[in-house]
This record gives C-alpha cells, structure tokens and sequence, in this order.
C-alpha cells in the first residue's frame, strides 16, 4: 500500500546538502552503515517481538533501509515517514521492490500523522540527529509505539557530527548534538527504558573523521571503551507504561 500524507508543517529540521542526499542511496550508506546498524540493533533487543510487527521507519530517506528492515524482522506493515518530499519518490519505488506492504507519509518527526498505540517497532536511524525539537519527536515516538514496544535508536555522536569533515559535506542543527551519556539520558527522561545489555558503543571506521580509522588499520592506535569520545550509540529502548 502506498499512500501520501502532507503535513502541516516542516520546521524543525535541517535539511541534507546535496551531497548528503546522494550519499545515502550509495552503497557505502546501505552496507557499511545501514545494514550494520540493523543487525546490531536486532542483536539488542532482549525481549520477545511479535510474530509479524507493525514498523514505523522515522526518517526513512530514500527508503534503502525498507528491504533489510523486512529481511530482519518480517513485519506486517512498514510506515515510512520523511519531510524531504524529493526523497519520497525514491520510498515509493523502494516500498514497489518489496513483498511488504508499505504506507508512505510526508511529515514531520515531531508531528506524526499516526494514531497512539499503533506500532510494535519505531526505527529511528541517523535521523535523531537532524532535529531541532528533539524531545518533541521523542515524545511523539513513545505515544505512537504500543505497551511495551520498542524503539531501536541509532545515532551518530556530536564527537562526530560536529567534525571537519562533517561539517563541510553534510548539514546539522549543531545545538542539539548530544554525546552518546546525553543521548541514553534523553531517553530515559522521555519514558523509555533500557540496560547495558540492550545498548551499543561502535567504533566503526566512517565514524572516526579524523582518520577513518587509518591509523588503527596500521596498528598505531586501538583507542579503548572509556578513553575515546564515542561517535556513535545503538539502543533497543522499552516504551515504559504511563
């Protein structure tokens, strides 16, 4: 299924450059970031799913990630949701290629034309980042998620976000960037819970901007869990009950 829905508003993110916008339909984006994302987030959760979950995909882009989402968790229906309306033609064949039916809406993250309680999974990647109300979006992501369900939550870090290289290719509201501690407390203060067990601390070469990971490759420098800045966090986060 594939609809269109408009919404009142879009204000509260930043737009990609167009070289952003392009990189995500690369295959560097879909296997080196993507794809890892998705299995380490699988291998956080902790708790039993149902057999056929409804998805929420906020952030969804050009709809590269609807394909490995259905590969990893067989869901009944997935629901794409974007502001970027040219990203959205790129969802719809995207949504076409899969057996999964796929619902499409245009709309803002902090404002989600969906119904409470409707969803077993929301999948929250690399978009957390693009948004200026971020408790807003994290409250609407908590309200259309089921008793119980879960958020699958992967960010980048403002250690990487607010780096040279970053800078100049991509664009951020750099106020709102949080260190991975920010981020797992946001979460927690936004009604979600979660333990060591359902998060993750990658280290992953394209996250490293200062040498993409070059120097380690060469066994110069293998920094360590507590003695770097985190550039990206993984979480399987639990709607917790009212």
């Amino acid at each position: 299924m594939d609809t269109t829905s408009t919404p009142a508003h879009i204000g509260s993110f930043v737009p990609e450059t167009a070289f952003g916008i392009w990189f995500l339909r690369t295959y560097t984006w879909e296997h080196h970031v993507l794809r890892v994302a998705i299995n380490d987030l699988k291998r956080l959760i902790t708790k039993p799913l149902p057999a056929a979950p409804v998805l929420v995909d906020v952030g969804c882009g050009q709809g590269i990630s609807f394909r490995l989402l259905e590969q990893a968790f067989a869901p009944q229906r997935i629901v794409g949701v974007d502001c970027h309306a040219p990203s959205l033609e790129a969802s719809r064949r995207a949504a076409r290629a899969i057996g999964t039916p796929v619902d499409i809406l245009h709309a803002d993250c902090a404002a989600l034309p969906l119904p409470d309680a409707c969803a077993d999974i929301v999948f929250c990647h690399q978009t957390f980042h693009h948004l200026v109300e971020q408790e807003r979006a994290l409250a609407e992501f908590r309200r259309v998620l089921k008793p119980g369900g879960v958020l699958l939550f992967a960010e980048s870090t403002d250690a990487y976000i607010k780096s040279w290289v970053i800078r100049l290719l991509f664009r951020h509201p750099m106020h709102v960037q949080k260190s991975a501690d920010g981020y797992l407390q946001m979460l927690r203060a936004g009604g979600f819970d979660f333990d060591q067990r359902n998060v993750s601390l990658p280290y992953l070469w394209w996250s490293r901007a200062a040498d993409f990971g070059l120097f380690e490759r060469l066994g110069l420098h293998h920094p360590k869990p507590g003695k770097r800045r985190e550039t990206l966090v993984n979480v399987a986060a639990t709607k917790l009950a009212a």
